[in-house]
């Protein structure tokens, strides 16, 4: 009999009950909730008269739509008021803890949760959003899921759920200068497109995820979906221990060995069988920026937009579509091209290391007369000590704004948006057709790419500065 996959054994344990011909329930360790999905979630518990049946296993905290200036002032546009209103009231009827605006906790679900120590490995966590996938970097198996599921949850800590194949993508050597865990994620959906992780779970293995930092394992895992992948893994090893030792919610003392020791055991055994398998060498990555308007339409910032003749007949048509969208052509060099905005956050790249790569970049320069630069931390924490290591003083000397902790421009769905027909080099996750506003157009790159970006005006090579 075969070994088996870090994901089949963290899945298999959490099996309750196999439906003959039909998905598993699985039982969820972490429920995390937003102001978003979670409304309709809890007007139909209180439909059918039910409680929350776990509330320790549940965290909420507003994200999506908050504001990211004037957050001790009364939200002003009238959805996202009703949304986080809703969320606190929820919240409060069911005994749910709640991290809400203005509370040192609050900030972008899956910054808080890992921060906080609440994300651990071998767990089974679910959220009302795709990037969910985040947290496998703790070698979890974690997923976003939709509002009904979320219901579900709310009212079992279960959830049916079909299970999926298996991949594993092994990038092995040493990453180059300037490339990081960002241009790692964006070369992989460039090879394989948006598409080529569908059906799949996902372990990420080989040196050039082993050397990364936690922070860097979450930029690679949270972008899984842009693939198409249910989710993303990586083995938990002494980097993720060491991470996690010390957090609010993490085991401690005697409690934190016997976990470590537990967590050990959580790797894919050496004669396990993957559905699929990728291999790509760290060498050959290099800074990653995408044209188009989805992740899989990336390439070497030093290389030109594809021409038409090097897409599929079939593609071409959409192709067109989408470099019509973003005012590119076929065969156009991006190095020089003038940028109008640099946004630095979201569940991606809004963590403490983030903004400490870009502060280090920034440090003594001036961003370009030409560039509008928004600093969103990914939570009040990351704020906090952004202020106290000094980095707010160097983005303010830089001429950046930094704002409040929530996701902001990532997804435009409060005041944070790019304007029509202006260009955005962004450290988000999606380049989709206004998805940073109507009209926008999102060029995604990592922290340092930004930060080359903004101090230049134009899209550079930041190994050139």
């Amino acid at each position: 009999m075969a070994g088996k996959t870090i994901f089949d054994k963290i899945w298999d344990a959490h099996v309750v009950e196999q439906i003959e011909d039909g998905p598993s329930v699985v039982y969820i360790d972490q429920h995390l909730i937003h102001e978003v999905t979670s409304p309709q979630a809890f007007a139909g518990l209180d439909a059918r008269g039910l409680k929350v049946f776990r509330t320790n296993r549940t965290v909420a905290t507003p994200d999506h739509n908050v504001p990211t200036i004037d957050q001790d002032k009364p939200i002003r546009d009238e959805l996202s008021r009703f949304q986080v209103d809703k969320l606190t009231e929820n919240c409060q009827k069911h005994g749910v803890t709640l991290y809400g605006l203005n509370h040192p906790y609050q900030g972008i679900v899956h910054v808080v949760g890992p921060q906080l120590g609440i994300t651990q490995p071998g767990m089974t966590i679910v959220c009302g959003d795709s990037h969910t996938s985040t947290h496998g970097a703790f070698g979890s198996v974690a997923f976003g899921i939709g509002t009904s599921e979320v219901e579900m949850v709310l009212a079992t800590q279960c959830l049916m759920q079909s299970k999926a194949k298996r991949m594993r993508i092994t990038v092995d050597g040493e990453l180059g200068e300037g490339v990081g865990a960002k241009d790692i994620i964006l070369y992989i959906i460039s090879k394989i497109t948006a598409s080529g992780g569908t059906g799949y779970f996902v372990e990420y293995a080989g040196s050039a995820f082993r050397n990364l930092t936690m922070e860097g394992r979450m930029t690679v895992c949270n972008m899984s979906i842009e693939m198409g992948a249910r989710g993303g893994l990586i083995a938990p090893d002494d980097t993720t221990f060491e991470y996690i030792r010390g957090r609010e919610f993490a085991p401690k003392g005697a409690d934190f060995d016997a976990a470590v020791a537990k967590w050990r055991e959580l790797y894919t055994d050496a004669d396990a069988v993957f559905d699929a398998e990728l291999h790509f060498d760290a060498a050959d990555i290099e800074p990653m920026i995408t044209y188009g308007t989805n992740p899989g339409m990336g390439i070497k910032i030093t290389a030109n937009v594809p021409a038409l003749s090097e897409i599929e007949e079939s593609n071409r048509t959409s192709f067109a579509k989408s470099l019509d969208y973003m005012g590119l052509v076929p065969g156009e060099r991006l190095l020089g091209k003038t940028v109008d905005y640099v946004f630095v956050g979201s569940c991606t790249n809004g963590r403490i290391e983030d903004l400490r790569a870009v502060a280090e970049f920034v440090k003594g320069k001036q961003k370009a007369d030409n560039i509008t630069a928004w600093i969103v931390p990914g939570s009040k924490q990351v704020e906090k000590q952004a202020q106290e290591e000094g980095l707010v003083a160097i983005f303010e000397a830089a001429g950046f704004q930094l704002r409040q902790p929530g996701c902001s421009a990532c997804l435009g769905m409060n005041e944070d948006k790019i304007p029509k027909g202006k260009y955005a080099v962004s450290t988000s996750n999606r380049n989709f057709e206004g998805r940073q506003g109507p009209g926008a157009r999102t060029m995604l790159a990592s922290p340092i790419t930004a930060a080359a970006v903004a101090v230049t005006g134009k899209i550079v090579d930041p190994r050139d500065l």
